[in-house]
């Protein structure tokens, strides 16, 4: 019996360490510390160090995200929170650089991932951004709840540009990890429906050019 229970055991912590490792990938590149993605720990990560009865009172900033043939996702940005990495994505917005993108990475239960022109997951903006967590020395206390968005990144701590995920599910265990920025306030049906709907090619969340949702456009309200 306790060969079973020890077998047991084992077998699930190696399935989780897997699936945990399954999403450090994202998209073909030639080197994986190219790709941007909202998971890059190939171990289990520690507990969660965010309060996660974190309230957010500064300066925010709408924005509107029209997904073509789902609807809008609106969402605050939290420009106190992370100011370097909010003044980027208004920047971006500005120059309309979402608009006909798409989300290229998408996994039921974690998260959609998107703003990669290249729509692969080893693309982004020009310019790159200091990642705004603990991890790299920066207070930011928003855990990855459901609905909060955060920022994409390769395993260089400062490498995020414009890939983003907005979190379908909890995902606290990214805490202290990746740049989160803001929330959705409005439309999570949207994330919902592109989360549980969309067919992908692999446990990584790899979504075929022809089957990824399109972003027409992203606006501040």
């Amino acid at each position: 019996m306790q060969t079973k229970t020890s077998v047991k055991l084992f077998s699930l912590v190696l399935a989780l360490m897997l699936m945990v490792s399954c999403l450090a990938g994202c998209g073909k590149s030639e080197s994986s510390s190219q790709a941007e993605t909202a998971a890059e720990a190939t171990t289990v990560a520690p507990a969660a160090t965010s309060d996660s009865a974190f309230e957010y009172t500064g300066r925010k900033t709408g924005i509107v995200i029209d997904v073509d043939s789902y609807g809008t996702i609106e969402a605050d940005l939290y420009d106190d929170l992370a100011p370097l990495t909010v003044e980027n994505i208004k920047r971006l917005i500005n120059d309309k650089f979402y608009d006909g993108l798409t989300f290229h990475r998408i996994i039921k239960d974690f998260m959609i991932q998107g703003g990669d022109p290249k729509g692969d997951g080893t693309g982004g903006a020009p310019d790159k951004v200091k990642g705004e967590f603990a991890q790299n020395g920066v207070e930011n206390n928003l855990s990855h709840t459901r609905g909060v968005l955060s920022m994409a990144r390769s395993q260089d701590p400062d490498s995020a540009s414009s890939q983003f995920f907005i979190v379908h599910k909890d995902s606290t265990y990214l805490d202290g990890q990746y740049a989160a920025f803001g929330k959705v306030t409005k439309g999570m049906e949207v994330v919902d429906e592109i989360a549980e709907k969309t067919p992908v090619t692999d446990g990584n969340g790899t979504v075929l050019k022809s089957n990824q949702p399109v972003i027409k456009s992203i606006r501040l309200k």
